[in-house]
């Protein structure tokens, strides 16, 4: 395999990128300034995240590892071993700080009256109770075993939760015993009482683990959890039956070979049970972490069911309800509305509501010919899919190209297809080695014998539930060559072609990072000729290597460049004569920052796009993906009124430095917090913040500095 140079000097590792970004996902649970509950759940995320990133990357990397002539990263110079090994070693202070943090909110919540419990602070009437309950609804459907000659090593299915012990027999042999945790049993047991109090299931069958074992004397036990490599790829062999395929394929992800061990910290546990696992599963020391916080963290997100309106007010944030589009009126038609103007939606200061009327109005619209959408994670209830089933049946001709890949969506997708083919929609399930990640929907129109398109481009899901967490945007738009471009991608896509030519839309894998590239270069002319050039771009992630090295030529150049990042960003800004005029920001906060945007040049030249893509290999390469032009003057306004509040963000903002570390912003005057600051402005209440009158006014008046400056 043949290896190429490359400049790391102004580039860091994409693991352990995402590593530092998840520990600011960390920080949130950390800061004193957001409610209470939702720091808890803040560190649930964080472990989440954490499973997910063992899953994916990890298990990625350990298949790389065992490659004759394993790939070298293009940014760090390691090989993925070296990587593994690094990844190791960053992760494990995480773990002590999330201890740390889980066990400070913990405290917190005792004070208001919520208690996860251990087992020596439950009273005699409480245990007693627990032990009942134990008999009664646990130890039935418990299935526990142990290893020796008759019963091998069982297999740990992926982050399921387990009880093991090591146990004395009669002849005084030690036996190592297995239980593992029922999925179908409730998380936690609730106590009565007037406070909130409740265990966790592992800790009550650990407790009794004993009862379970009765012919053995248990000398050790802990709660574990074993984390399996999940990154299967669906090209690995060939198939027919490509929906039957997908279905097996899932089936293996829960016996893919381990990557990580978590066991729960106690006395002697490291010594006698961790050697042991590691031993039959096959992995090393550093990949075992004891904790102190429980291994598996979904249970949070069911606690608030049990608060009171009271504790709500105090520990979650304020509710708020999205806003609708001002312009549209109730009892006009969504179809003539778009016609007219485009229409620009921003998840979650305003609502899904207005699209999937569309789709609903464009069902029973008798000139409304076809439905045409893309999709790649749906919620679990989705009225989208209602409203697709009702326009075929009706006659209408409904495509849906829906990506059975999404990972870990990838059940869930299976269903909503099969759905959807038994209502009559013409179901098509992406294209060989490439994901089908755009967002995009087409209507087509026929009055009068003239065809007309109106075109939705979103750079989020069609899911419902997180359409109300993610920041994204949809733009619905009438625009005749947008549609057009859109009517071609999907006859390119029914055809497997990915060398569709387009005209308004930039498409990956074949033209999304050519046009891309392009546009940056055309900055980097300006600049040599003493022009003003100006790059912004807001992503998720940043790891591609050909743009990373453009963005770095252009700052070279000297052009400005302001990006937002959320997550894994390989280039490192601000290198002294290497990317010394590129400037990063983070924003992590109360939703999931999640919209792209591209922006290049500057006055009314400026080309801008919103897009499903982050300026990654495998979204750039490996992917289909959609970026779209933004014409509309008032909606190009509005995204760039909306950057400017982000790049003025000194609170939940962070700046990388050229060391790969993130700092607050030094510029603090008046705080802002753009999320917050979008949810009043939507609302209308911006009087509800000190002084956010003033500080809306100051970052208007800057916006509109900046556009009379770039005109």
């Amino acid at each position: 395999m043949e290896h190429y140079s490359f400049d790391n000097s102004f580039t860091q590792n994409r693991e352990l990128s995402w590593l530092k970004f998840n520990e600011r996902v960390l920080e949130e649970a950390a800061d004193p300034q957001v409610p209470l509950y939702e720091r808890l759940k803040f560190a649930a995320i964080f472990t989440s995240n954490l499973d997910e990133f063992f899953m994916v990357r990890v298990g990625s990397l350990t298949d790389l590892a065992l490659m004759p002539e394993p790939p070298i990263d293009n940014k760090s110079g390691m090989d993925p071993l070296q990587q593994l090994h690094t990844i190791f070693q960053a992760v494990r202070p995480l773990y002590e700080k999330r201890d740390q943090v889980f066990s400070a909110i913990e405290q917190e919540l005792r004070a208001n009256e919520i208690e996860n419990l251990e087992i020596s602070e439950l009273t005699e009437e409480e245990y007693e109770y627990v032990q009942d309950y134990f008999n009664d609804i646990i130890l039935p459907v418990l299935s526990p075993q142990i290893i020796d000659r008759h019963h091998p090593f069982p297999h740990l299915t992926n982050k399921a939760l387990y009880v093991a012990a090591f146990l004395k027999g009669e002849n005084n042999e030690d036996i190592f015993g297995m239980i593992p945790i029922p999925p179908s049993l409730p998380k936690i047991i609730h106590l009565r009482g007037p406070k909130i109090r409740y265990i966790l299931l592992e800790k009550v069958v650990e407790e009794f683990s004993q009862n379970v074992f009765t012919i053995y004397q248990i000398q050790t036990k802990s709660v574990l959890s074993v984390t399996r490599n999940a990154d299967i790829s669906p090209n690995d062999e060939g198939y027919d039956d490509y929906l039957y395929y997908m279905k097996k394929i899932l089936k293996k992800r829960a016996r893919l070979a381990p990557v990580r061990l978590e066991m729960k910290n106690g006395p002697k546990v490291a010594e006698h049970l961790a050697g042991y696992l590691c031993d039959k599963l096959g992995l090393e020391a550093e990949q075992v972490y004891l904790c102190n916080s429980p291994l598996v963290m979904s249970y949070v997100y069911s606690l608030v069911d049990q608060f009171s309106q009271a504790q709500k007010r105090i520990l979650c944030y304020p509710p708020f309800q999205p806003t609708p589009e001002t312009r549209y009126k109730k009892d006009e038609s969504i179809i003539k509305f778009i016609s007219k103007h485009d229409c620009l939606l921003s998840y979650p200061y305003q609502s899904m509501d207005l699209f999937l009327r569309l789709v609903k109005e464009a069902a029973y619209d008798p000139s409304v010919m076809s439905i045409k959408i893309t999709i790649y994670r749906l919620a679990n209830k989705s009225r989208l899919v209602e409203y697709l089933n009702a326009a075929a049946e009706r006659g209408k001709e409904v495509t849906v190209l829906i990506e059975l890949r999404a990972r870990f969506d990838e059940e869930n997708n299976i269903n909503w297809a099969e759905m959807l083919e038994e209502a009559g929609c013409t179901v098509i399930y992406g294209l060989d080695g490439f994901k089908v990640h755009s967002k995009i929907c087409l209507i087509t129109r026929k009055e009068k014998n003239k065809i007309s398109y109106i075109t939705q481009i979103g750079t989020g899901n069609y899911n419902e539930k997180t359409a109300q967490l993610y920041t994204d945007y949809s733009l619905m738009t009438a625009h005749n060559g947008i549609g057009r471009d859109a009517a071609a991608f999907f006859n390119n896509m029914a055809i497997s072609n990915l060398e569709g030519e387009y005209k308004e839309l930039l498409v990956a894998p074949a033209g999304l990072k050519k046009g891309i590239l392009s546009l940056i270069e055309q900055e980097i002319v300006k600049a040599t000729y003493g022009a003003e050039a100006y790059i912004f771009m807001k992503l998720n992630s940043l790891s591609d290597r050909e743009v990373i090295d453009h963005l770095a030529l252009a700052s070279q150049a000297g052009v400005k460049i302001e990006l937002i990042v959320r997550g894994i960003c390989c280039l490192l800004p601000g290198i002294p004569g290497k990317t010394d005029n590129i400037t990063v920001r983070s924003i992590v906060g109360r939703f999931l920052e999640h919209s792209r945007v591209y922006c290049f040049g500057t006055g009314d030249s400026m080309r801008m796009y919103i897009s499903s893509a982050d300026m990654m290999t495998r979204n750039t390469n490996r992917r289909v993906e959609i970026a779209c032009p933004v014409y509309d003057p008032a909606i190009r306004h509005r995204i760039l009124h909306m950057m400017q509040i982000m790049k003025s963000d000194n609170t939940k903002a962070r700046i990388l430095e050229q060391d790969g570390t993130y700092r607050k912003p030094s510029d603090m005057g008046e705080f802002i917090n753009c999320q917050e600051y979008f949810i009043q402005e939507a609302e209308g209440t911006e009087g509800d913040f000190a002084a956010i009158n003033e500080v809306k006014n100051r970052v208007l008046s800057l916006v509109q500095k900046t556009l009379k400056k770039q005109k």
